[in-house]
């Protein structure tokens, strides 16, 4: 379980297939505190690491995930938001967040807001999920509040901070990025979809 609340930006060092599945390389400073088996949450989907590398870390995203997300689309040298997973009895900053990727969107709009950002991002409607006005959404594994709530598209405001100490900065208009939907709001959907 994470946070939304991003620990570092990492950098893809490597990416080698084998078979469906792809074997992802982060350099990141965080990468002596982890070991083998612990989860790590990379643009909002919880990877497992399998190999630790004086500077570097392995995890391995399978089909599933590469069908799913945005992992299938890293190119060596891009940046990635990380963040290790929440431990016990501390607090709560972002919302409860699984890093289990519900679907991507793309980004359609940016706009600059006199020291803040407005990213406007459309999804698709036929998945089955959904947003409130305010409500949580982890985009690419940031924690952040939903304005603007339609059918398809929704809009998060984001502050200088946030900006510099994630991959906002580097997003572009026509990128695709991961969405997990906010867990209480998925489960009263389906409540109220068998009921």
């Amino acid at each position: 379980m994470f946070t939304g609340i991003v620990e570092e930006i990492g950098k893809i060092s490597k990416l080698n297939k084998s078979g469906n599945n792809l074997n992802i390389t982060v350099k990141a400073e965080m990468t002596p505190e982890l070991k083998i088996d612990q989860s790590v949450s990379h643009n909002g989907t919880c990877l497992t690491v399998v190999e630790i590398h004086a500077n570097e870390y392995v995890v391995t995203a399978v089909k599933e995930t590469l069908d799913k997300t945005n992992l299938g689309l890293l190119k060596t040298g891009d940046l990635v938001n990380l963040e290790r997973g929440m431990k016990l009895g501390e607090r709560l900053d972002g919302h409860i967040v699984q890093g289990h990727v519900d679907q991507t969107a793309i980004c359609r709009n940016i706009m600059e807001a006199d020291g803040s950002w407005k990213f406007t991002f459309e999804y698709d409607p036929n998945i089955g999920n959904i947003t409130i006005e305010k409500g949580s959404i982890t985009v690419n594994g940031v924690s952040l509040t939903v304005v603007n709530s339609k059918k398809n598209e929704f809009s998060v405001a984001i502050i200088p901070y946030t900006y510099e100490h994630t991959t906002f900065k580097n997003l572009k208009i026509g990128a695709t990025v991961n969405l997990e939907f906010d867990v209480i709001g998925k489960y009263v959907k389906r409540i109220t979809e068998i009921s």
